[in-house]
Parts: C-alpha cells; structure tokens; sequence
C-alpha cells in the first residue's frame, strides 16, 4: 500500500514533467533566494580534480559548457562505500549526487523498518530528483548498493543553474521522466512478476549501471532487496545457472548469458532510454 503511494506521488511528478518540458528555452522559473543562492568565491585547488567528462556520469556529461564551468567549483569528486546512506526520508536534502561507477539503490522504507527498493540510479542518473519539483527532502532512503566513485554538488548550485531554463533543464527534466518509468516498472514487476523474473529484472538493472559483467552481491542481500526469502532466491538462481545464464559463488554473481535474463524478464524490463547526448567531451 506504501509503495503504491509513492508511485502515485511520482504519477503526479509526471504531470509536472510534461508541462515542465514544453518550455522554450528562454523562459526563466522565478529566482531562488539569495541566501539559498551559490556564494561566489574562489575555489580550494583540492576541491575539483581534473575530470574527463566523456568517460563519467551522463547527466554531468551532458551538460552545457558554460553550466559546467559554474558548477566546477562547487562539484566534489568522491568515494562512495557500499552502504552510504545519501539521503533518509524527511530529511532535508543539502546535497545531489552523481554516481560514476557506483551504483545507488532508492528504498520505500516502511514503518516496521523492512524496505522495498523502487529504483536503481548509477552513471544515467542522480540522487536528488525531489529537489527538482520544489522538495525540500525525499520520502525514501537513498543507499549506495555498489561502491565506486562518484561526485557530491550543493543542491542549491544546481537548482539555481535549473531555474535558468534551457538545456540544462530538458537534460534534467528527461531523466526525472526515466526514473518515473522505471518506478512504474518496478511497481508493475512487483504486483505481477514472478520471484524468477524479479530477480532477473533487477540483475539486468544492476549491470546497466556498472562496466563489467560481475556483480558483488550476497543472496541475502539481493532477498532484502526485492522483499523476497533467501531460499527463494538461491532457489531462483539455481535455476538460473542450470540454464547457464549466471555462474556465482559466495557474494559474487557473473552473468554469462545476458538474454536468458532478458527472455525471463520479458516486458517488465527495458533498458533505460535516457542517455543524453554528451556536450563537452574535454578534460576540465
């Protein structure tokens, strides 16, 4: 019932995003105030490392020039350790986040403590989406699911770049739209899928978001994640490596035969349409 909620509140998200995206590019959202506004000031030399845009997260990558030589400042290259908790429901969100080659996991989390995750953000995506449509804070838990690195910005660096309208708003705008379908996926998947396709579902999400084809995660785990029992998923997996689609040992799982999984998976997965096309492709 929760987790129906908040899809519904996404749902509503939606009808924003639609009116949001047709406006031309010239037209401006009112102005953030000026205490929330970005400080202008000279940047610490330890703040930005050289970065090579094509080579990290989409959104950052797709970002017009003169937005990334504003943000550059303020954009903060980090590590992100599996487990991280980026942001916790009603709690005001001071920070977005871009991961590069991390993988972050959005949990529903319930009253009793137990989750439901409804969304997978890596390279595609950011943490913060909320902050977008006038959100002080979120109402799930963002968890970092797969370390890698990734890079911290103020949030309200970034919404004053938004309020500007232009590219940097569609680019914005068009992931929102992505991660509002994937959350209708998941929510469809969960109601209607079976435990197999579930499981094969979220093993094709997971290795959209990393480079290689081996994911570090234990069945217990993977069992919390789609609220699902242990044995049910060792089960599932079993079944899985019998046909020759995955190969794992204790807390890694290779996938051998990528469209094994997607036959199982069938119309509760498509891969994400969302990648923009890349503006700046040079070191800064």
């Amino acid at each position: 019932m929760e987790l129906s909620s908040a899809v519904s509140r996404f749902e509503t998200l939606q009808f924003g995003l639609a009116y949001l995206s047709i406006i031309d590019g010239a037209t401006s959202i009112p102005k953030a105030d000026s205490e929330h506004s970005c400080s202008l000031r000279i940047p610490e030399i330890r703040a930005m490392p050289s970065l090579s845009w094509s080579s990290q997260n989409f959104l950052l990558n797709a970002m017009p020039q003169d937005v990334v030589e504003r943000l550059c400042p303020y954009l903060e290259r980090i590590q992100m350790p599996a487990g991280q908790i980026l942001c916790e429901p009603g709690v005001p969100m001071r920070d977005v986040y871009f991961p590069a080659t991390s993988v972050v996991s959005m949990d529903y989390v319930m009253e009793s403590g137990s989750s439901a995750e409804i969304a997978l953000i890596g390279r595609e995506g950011m943490v913060g989406v909320p902050l977008l449509f006038g959100s002080a804070s979120s109402t799930v838990q963002a968890s970092v699911q797969s370390a890698g690195i990734g890079f911290k910005l103020p949030g309200r660096c970034l919404i004053r770049e938004f309020e500007h309208g232009g590219k940097l708003m569609h680019v914005l705008l068009g992931y929102a739209g992505s991660l509002i379908e994937q959350i209708e996926q998941t929510a469809a998947c969960n109601r209607h899928g079976s435990l197999e396709q579930r499981l094969c579902r979220w093993l094709l999400l997971t290795l959209d978001r990393l480079p290689g084809n081996e994911l570090t995660m234990t069945h217990e785990l993977i069992a919390n994640t789609l609220g699902a029992k242990r044995e049910g998923v060792t089960e599932a997996a079993g079944r899985l490596r019998d046909q020759g689609a995955i190969h794992y040992r204790r807390g890694h799982i290779e996938v051998l035969d990528r469209p094994v999984l997607e036959r199982h998976a069938s119309e509760f997965y498509r891969m994400d349409r969302f990648e923009p096309r890349p503006q700046l492709r040079r070191s800064v």
